[in-house]
Protein backbone atom coordinates (compact mmCIF):
# COMPACT_ATOMS: atom_id res chain seq x y z
CA UNK A 1 0.00 0.00 0.00
CA UNK A 2 1.20 3.61 -1.12
CA UNK A 3 2.79 5.62 2.13
CA UNK A 4 -0.35 7.25 3.67
CA UNK A 5 1.98 10.17 4.62
CA UNK A 6 2.55 11.69 0.94
CA UNK A 7 -0.71 10.59 0.20
CA UNK A 8 -2.98 12.31 3.12
CA UNK A 9 -2.66 15.56 4.50
CA UNK A 10 -4.36 16.04 7.75
CA UNK A 11 -6.04 19.30 7.84
CA UNK A 12 -7.88 19.07 10.97
CA UNK A 13 -7.84 16.07 13.72
CA UNK A 14 -10.04 16.02 16.11
CA UNK A 15 -9.47 15.66 19.71
CA UNK A 16 -11.34 12.43 20.65
CA UNK A 17 -13.08 9.29 18.65
CA UNK A 18 -14.09 11.78 15.51
CA UNK A 19 -17.88 10.90 14.75
CA UNK A 20 -17.41 12.18 11.19
CA UNK A 21 -14.07 12.47 8.91
CA UNK A 22 -14.26 14.55 6.14
CA UNK A 23 -11.74 13.54 3.06
CA UNK A 24 -11.39 16.79 0.23
CA UNK A 25 -10.15 16.91 -3.08
CA UNK A 26 -8.96 19.69 -4.74
CA UNK A 27 -9.34 20.62 -8.53
CA UNK A 28 -7.46 20.04 -11.70
CA UNK A 29 -3.81 20.81 -10.81
CA UNK A 30 -4.48 22.50 -7.01
CA UNK A 31 -2.50 21.78 -4.08
CA UNK A 32 -3.93 20.19 -0.71
CA UNK A 33 -2.89 22.84 0.89
CA UNK A 34 -5.84 24.56 -0.23
CA UNK A 35 -8.16 23.26 2.46
CA UNK A 36 -5.11 24.36 5.08
CA UNK A 37 -7.61 27.51 5.87
CA UNK A 38 -10.46 24.95 6.56
CA UNK A 39 -8.97 24.07 9.73
CA UNK A 40 -11.08 26.02 12.00
CA UNK A 41 -14.28 26.10 12.76
CA UNK A 42 -16.24 22.59 12.51
CA UNK A 43 -17.85 20.39 15.09
CA UNK A 44 -15.23 19.69 17.66
CA UNK A 45 -15.91 15.46 16.48
CA UNK A 46 -14.79 16.19 12.72
CA UNK A 47 -11.77 15.55 11.45
CA UNK A 48 -10.23 16.94 8.14
CA UNK A 49 -8.29 15.56 5.76
CA UNK A 50 -7.22 16.09 1.85
CA UNK A 51 -5.94 14.02 -0.78
CA UNK A 52 -2.28 14.68 -2.00
CA UNK A 53 -2.35 12.73 -5.75
CA UNK A 54 0.74 12.27 -7.89
CA UNK A 55 2.10 15.22 -10.14
CA UNK A 56 0.76 17.77 -6.96
CA UNK A 57 3.03 19.26 -4.02
CA UNK A 58 6.03 17.44 -3.16
CA UNK A 59 4.96 14.91 -5.35
CA UNK A 60 5.66 16.90 -8.17
CA UNK A 61 7.80 15.05 -10.04
CA UNK A 62 5.72 12.11 -9.98
CA UNK A 63 3.63 11.07 -12.89
CA UNK A 64 -0.52 12.09 -12.51
CA UNK A 65 -2.85 9.46 -13.64
CA UNK A 66 -3.65 9.08 -17.07
CA UNK A 67 -7.38 6.25 -16.03
CA UNK A 68 -9.87 6.82 -13.96
CA UNK A 69 -9.88 2.83 -12.55
CA UNK A 70 -6.08 3.21 -11.99
CA UNK A 71 -6.75 6.62 -9.96
CA UNK A 72 -9.62 5.46 -7.94
CA UNK A 73 -8.11 1.90 -7.30
CA UNK A 74 -4.93 3.52 -5.51
CA UNK A 75 -6.98 6.08 -3.71
CA UNK A 76 -9.27 3.76 -2.24
CA UNK A 77 -6.74 1.53 -0.52
CA UNK A 78 -5.13 4.52 0.66
CA UNK A 79 -7.90 5.92 1.96
CA UNK A 80 -9.35 2.42 2.94
CA UNK A 81 -9.14 3.13 7.30
CA UNK A 82 -10.88 5.96 6.99
CA UNK A 83 -13.59 4.12 4.30
CA UNK A 84 -14.09 1.72 6.89
CA UNK A 85 -15.84 4.61 9.39
CA UNK A 86 -18.04 7.37 8.99
CA UNK A 87 -17.36 9.82 6.32
CA UNK A 88 -18.15 12.66 3.88
CA UNK A 89 -16.45 13.31 0.71
CA UNK A 90 -16.37 17.27 -0.93
CA UNK A 91 -14.67 17.58 -3.93
CA UNK A 92 -14.43 21.04 -6.54
CA UNK A 93 -13.98 20.26 -10.31
CA UNK A 94 -11.79 17.72 -11.01
CA UNK A 95 -12.08 16.95 -7.19
CA UNK A 96 -15.62 16.76 -7.16
CA UNK A 97 -15.46 14.07 -9.75
CA UNK A 98 -13.19 12.04 -7.51
CA UNK A 99 -15.05 12.32 -4.78
CA UNK A 100 -18.31 10.92 -6.60
CA UNK A 101 -16.17 7.74 -7.83
CA UNK A 102 -14.75 7.10 -4.39
CA UNK A 103 -18.30 7.25 -2.85
CA UNK A 104 -19.36 4.49 -5.06
CA UNK A 105 -16.07 2.52 -3.82
CA UNK A 106 -16.72 3.48 -0.11
CA UNK A 107 -19.18 1.61 1.96
CA UNK A 108 -22.05 3.19 1.88
CA UNK A 109 -23.57 2.60 5.30
CA UNK A 110 -20.56 4.74 6.01
CA UNK A 111 -20.73 7.54 3.59
CA UNK A 112 -22.93 10.64 5.38
CA UNK A 113 -23.08 12.75 2.48
CA UNK A 114 -21.06 13.98 -1.04
CA UNK A 115 -20.03 17.50 -1.54
CA UNK A 116 -19.59 18.18 -5.10
CA UNK A 117 -19.21 21.75 -6.38
CA UNK A 118 -18.45 23.57 -9.25
CA UNK A 119 -18.89 19.89 -11.41
CA UNK A 120 -21.66 19.47 -14.26
CA UNK A 121 -23.91 16.25 -13.77
CA UNK A 122 -22.23 12.80 -15.16
CA UNK A 123 -24.99 13.16 -17.33
CA UNK A 124 -24.49 16.68 -18.80
CA UNK A 125 -22.19 16.73 -21.85
CA UNK A 126 -18.70 18.06 -21.64
CA UNK A 127 -18.26 21.49 -23.19
CA UNK A 128 -16.31 21.70 -26.28
CA UNK A 129 -13.55 21.93 -27.71
CA UNK A 130 -11.64 20.06 -24.84
CA UNK A 131 -8.88 22.20 -22.98
CA UNK A 132 -6.71 19.34 -22.49
CA UNK A 133 -6.56 19.10 -26.30
CA UNK A 134 -5.06 23.19 -26.20
CA UNK A 135 -1.71 23.76 -27.20
CA UNK A 136 0.39 24.79 -23.88
CA UNK A 137 0.13 28.62 -24.95
CA UNK A 138 -3.42 27.91 -25.38
CA UNK A 139 -3.99 26.30 -22.09
CA UNK A 140 -2.46 28.82 -19.96
CA UNK A 141 -4.63 31.64 -21.64
CA UNK A 142 -7.65 29.37 -20.77
CA UNK A 143 -6.42 28.92 -17.41
CA UNK A 144 -5.85 32.69 -17.02
CA UNK A 145 -9.28 33.19 -18.16
CA UNK A 146 -11.00 30.48 -15.41
CA UNK A 147 -9.03 32.01 -12.79
CA UNK A 148 -7.85 30.17 -9.56
CA UNK A 149 -4.36 30.01 -10.07
CA UNK A 150 -2.40 33.18 -9.45
CA UNK A 151 -0.70 35.11 -12.26
CA UNK A 152 2.57 34.88 -11.29
CA UNK A 153 2.41 31.14 -11.10
CA UNK A 154 0.89 31.18 -14.58
CA UNK A 155 4.09 33.09 -15.83
CA UNK A 156 6.26 31.94 -13.69
CA UNK A 157 7.54 29.28 -16.47
CA UNK A 158 9.77 27.14 -14.58
CA UNK A 159 6.82 26.16 -12.32
CA UNK A 160 4.57 25.59 -15.28
CA UNK A 161 6.98 23.32 -17.20
CA UNK A 162 6.64 21.28 -14.06
CA UNK A 163 2.80 21.64 -12.91
CA UNK A 164 1.33 22.52 -16.16
CA UNK A 165 1.53 18.02 -17.39
CA UNK A 166 -0.54 17.17 -14.11
CA UNK A 167 -3.07 20.12 -14.56
CA UNK A 168 -3.38 18.85 -18.40
CA UNK A 169 -3.76 15.23 -17.57
CA UNK A 170 -6.61 16.16 -14.53
CA UNK A 171 -8.61 18.25 -16.88
CA UNK A 172 -8.37 15.61 -19.59
CA UNK A 173 -9.60 13.22 -16.98
CA UNK A 174 -12.36 15.47 -15.70
CA UNK A 175 -13.51 16.11 -19.89
CA UNK A 176 -13.59 12.69 -20.61
CA UNK A 177 -15.62 11.48 -17.20
CA UNK A 178 -18.88 10.28 -17.62
CA UNK A 179 -21.08 7.70 -15.21
CA UNK A 180 -20.19 3.94 -15.71
CA UNK A 181 -22.09 3.00 -12.75
CA UNK A 182 -25.51 1.21 -12.83
CA UNK A 183 -27.37 2.78 -9.51
CA UNK A 184 -27.44 5.64 -7.68
CA UNK A 185 -25.35 6.20 -4.68
CA UNK A 186 -27.02 5.51 -1.26
CA UNK A 187 -25.33 8.15 0.10
CA UNK A 188 -27.01 11.56 -0.42
CA UNK A 189 -25.21 14.30 -2.43
CA UNK A 190 -25.15 18.39 -1.94
CA UNK A 191 -24.44 20.06 -5.52
CA UNK A 192 -23.07 23.34 -5.03
CA UNK A 193 -22.64 25.60 -7.87
CA UNK A 194 -21.62 29.27 -8.12
CA UNK A 195 -24.39 31.68 -9.23
CA UNK A 196 -21.59 33.35 -11.36
CA UNK A 197 -20.26 30.36 -13.09
CA UNK A 198 -20.44 30.63 -16.72
CA UNK A 199 -19.43 27.02 -17.10
CA UNK A 200 -20.67 24.71 -14.66
CA UNK A 201 -24.10 26.42 -14.30
CA UNK A 202 -26.94 25.40 -12.13
CA UNK A 203 -28.41 24.08 -15.55
CA UNK A 204 -25.32 22.13 -15.81
CA UNK A 205 -25.10 20.55 -12.28
CA UNK A 206 -29.47 20.21 -11.59
CA UNK A 207 -28.72 16.31 -12.90
CA UNK A 208 -27.08 15.32 -9.72
CA UNK A 209 -30.44 15.20 -7.65
CA UNK A 210 -30.92 11.85 -9.72
CA UNK A 211 -27.52 10.56 -8.94
CA UNK A 212 -27.84 10.73 -5.01
CA UNK A 213 -29.79 9.00 -2.43
CA UNK A 214 -32.30 10.74 0.00
CA UNK A 215 -31.44 14.27 0.50
CA UNK A 216 -29.71 15.08 -2.56
CA UNK A 217 -30.01 18.58 -3.51
CA UNK A 218 -28.05 21.43 -5.36
CA UNK A 219 -27.70 24.77 -3.77
CA UNK A 220 -26.31 27.92 -5.02
CA UNK A 221 -23.37 29.78 -3.69
CA UNK A 222 -21.63 33.26 -4.29
CA UNK A 223 -19.65 33.43 -6.69
CA UNK A 224 -17.71 32.10 -10.35
CA UNK A 225 -16.22 28.98 -10.60
CA UNK A 226 -13.27 29.06 -7.83
CA UNK A 227 -16.11 30.16 -5.02
CA UNK A 228 -14.15 28.25 -2.84
CA UNK A 229 -11.44 30.35 -3.04
CA UNK A 230 -13.59 33.24 -3.54
CA UNK A 231 -16.23 32.71 -1.13
CA UNK A 232 -14.89 30.20 1.38
CA UNK A 233 -17.00 31.42 4.23
CA UNK A 234 -20.16 30.67 2.45
CA UNK A 235 -19.35 27.03 1.27
CA UNK A 236 -17.94 25.79 4.65
CA UNK A 237 -21.47 27.08 6.37
CA UNK A 238 -23.51 25.19 3.60
CA UNK A 239 -21.08 22.17 4.25
CA UNK A 240 -20.78 22.54 8.15
CA UNK A 241 -24.59 22.93 8.31
CA UNK A 242 -24.86 19.12 6.91
CA UNK A 243 -22.13 17.66 8.37
CA UNK A 244 -23.45 18.91 11.94
CA UNK A 245 -26.88 16.41 10.88
CA UNK A 246 -25.30 13.70 9.08
CA UNK A 247 -24.28 10.75 11.32
CA UNK A 248 -23.90 8.22 8.92
CA UNK A 249 -26.03 4.95 8.94
CA UNK A 250 -25.25 2.47 11.51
Amino acid sequence: MPDNDKWIVRVRRAPGTPRLTLICFAYAGGSPHLFRSWARGWPADVDVLALRLPGHDVRRREQPYTEWKTLVDDVSAVLAPHLSVPHAFYGHSFGARVAYELAHRAEPTRTARVFVSGCRSPDWPQARPFLHDLTDAELLGALRAMGGTAPEVLGNSSVMDVVLPTVRAEIRLAELWGDAHERALAAPITAIYGRDDAKDTHEAMRGWISFGGAGTEVVGAPGGHFFPDTHRADLLTIIDARIGRDHGHD
